[in-house]
């Protein structure tokens, strides 16, 4: 039984068609049949157009900023047929998923088109299952830059006619002006053509806005090499040396163990660098560092967007006051302020159970806080000591960093 014939008078039936750059012609029979019938047809201004008058539904274009209006908009038209036109597949950063975050899943119907993406792929000869895909769509371009390593496929969904030119600016900035641009017009249409260029020479002006953006990524040879594992060159950071440091930050970063979706509080964040190296573990990880002094904050952000992550949220402000009202971690890390009254109680009683807590220090006394607390609580206390050869007159010897006392615990579920 179709949602359109068994649809309550209070939910709408939603049907979820996906219609591309050929319009009508490219949509199936079954999917034309769902417009036809519909008492209402939502949709952007392009995507409506591309209809024909037998389809005789309202026309009903979607209103900027879109995600919030949808709740009344579905509201508005109870008891209707409803047809939704998306783009390619709506379940492909589409429309498919705000739909079914209001109405559930699986109460919307989805008619999928072939998306942007499987095109771009069949044009140009490359594994979908290889090509990793970087939407910047109502997102930042510097989200780019967490996905550039030499050799890599990328496929950059655009944003506009201006997106490949900011995206070929991006790639000079990281050091990967030689990658190799296409990108891919109207995919699927009539319209459908190709421009492309190297980023270095990317000199073409704004084309069609409905584009795909293809990128075979190289690195310039003088360039600085970023990793996908944490322990970036201290380099890669701007700091005035509150930065913990590559080997440490390998190290701590291995402890907190950073998995899919989860939510690091990195209190007393210097240059930003734990919080910057736990969201580059995967896209879907997400930050909030804390810190008081107002220049390192800003330069936190700017660390952030260098380096392919500029959703990490930075806090502006001293802890354990700051932390109130956050989200609810899965991890901590307090690389600073170990002594300050009431600290590492607020991270504690923030973390539930299976929550994990890190805590960096050089200082004797906050060695001996953290002590106390790992007989009270358990866990690994360890200490890290780190020496690198320096030239001794025309020889070579070793100059010893401080020590780092490292305590790691993860909250069970009897802890209060």
């Amino acid at each position: 039984m179709s949602s359109a014939s068994s649809a309550s008078p209070s939910t709408p039936a939603v049907t979820v068609v996906g219609i591309g750059a050929d319009g009508w012609d490219g949509i199936p029979a079954a999917s034309q049949q769902v417009l036809l019938d519909a008492d209402v047809l939502f949709g952007g201004p392009r995507q409506l157009e591309l209809l024909p008058p037998a389809c005789a539904g309202e026309r009903v274009a979607w209103p900027s900023p879109l995600r919030p209006a949808v709740p009344g908009l579905l509201a508005a038209h109870a008891g209707r047929r409803v047809a939704v036109l998306a783009s390619g597949d709506p379940m492909f950063y589409g429309i498919g998923r705000a739909l079914t975050e209001v109405l559930g899943a699986g109460v919307p119907r989805v008619l999928p088109h072939p998306s942007s993406v499987s095109y771009a792929c069949a044009r140009l000869g490359w594994p979908l299952e290889d090509t990793e895909v970087v939407t910047l769509v109502g997102r930042p371009t510097a989200r780019l830059g967490a996905a550039l390593y030499d050799g890599r496929r990328l496929l950059v969904l655009s944003a506009g006619a201006a997106t490949p030119s900011d995206v070929a600016a991006l790639l000079r900035e990281y050091g990967f002006g030689p990658s190799r641009m296409r990108v891919l017009e109207q995919l699927g249409g009539e319209r459908e053509q190709r421009a492309e260029g190297t980023a270095d020479a990317w000199d073409l002006p704004p084309g069609d806005p409905l584009n795909v953006i293809a990128i075979d990524c190289r690195r310039a040879p003088e360039s600085l090499r970023l990793g996908a594992v944490p322990g970036l060159p201290d380099a890669a950071y701007e700091h005035d040396g509150q930065l913990t440091k590559r080997h440490v930050r390998a190290a701590t970063l291995g402890v907190l163990a950073p998995a899919p979706g989860e939510l690091l509080w990195d209190i007393g964040g210097g240059s930003g660098s734990v919080a910057v190296e736990w969201m580059r573990t995967h896209r879907s990880c997400q930050a909030v560092t804390v810190e008081r002094d107002p220049a390192r904050a800003e330069r936190i952000s700017r660390n952030a967007d260098r380096l392919g992550v500029p959703g990490l949220r930075v806090v502006t402000g001293a802890a354990p006051e700051a932390l109130a009202g956050l989200p609810t971690p899965d991890a901590v890390f307090v690389g600073g302020g170990l002594t300050v009254p009431g600290l590492l109680e607020a991270c504690w009683e923030a973390l539930p159970p299976g929550g994990r807590l890190v805590a960096n220090t050089v200082t004797l006394e906050s060695e001996a806080l953290l002590a106390q607390w790992y007989r009270r609580h358990g866990g690994e206390l360890v200490r890290l000591a780190m020496a690198h050869a320096v030239p001794v007159g025309g020889f070579t010897g070793w100059r010893q960093a401080m020590p780092v006392t490292q305590w790691a615990v993860t909250k069970s579920g009897d802890e209060r």
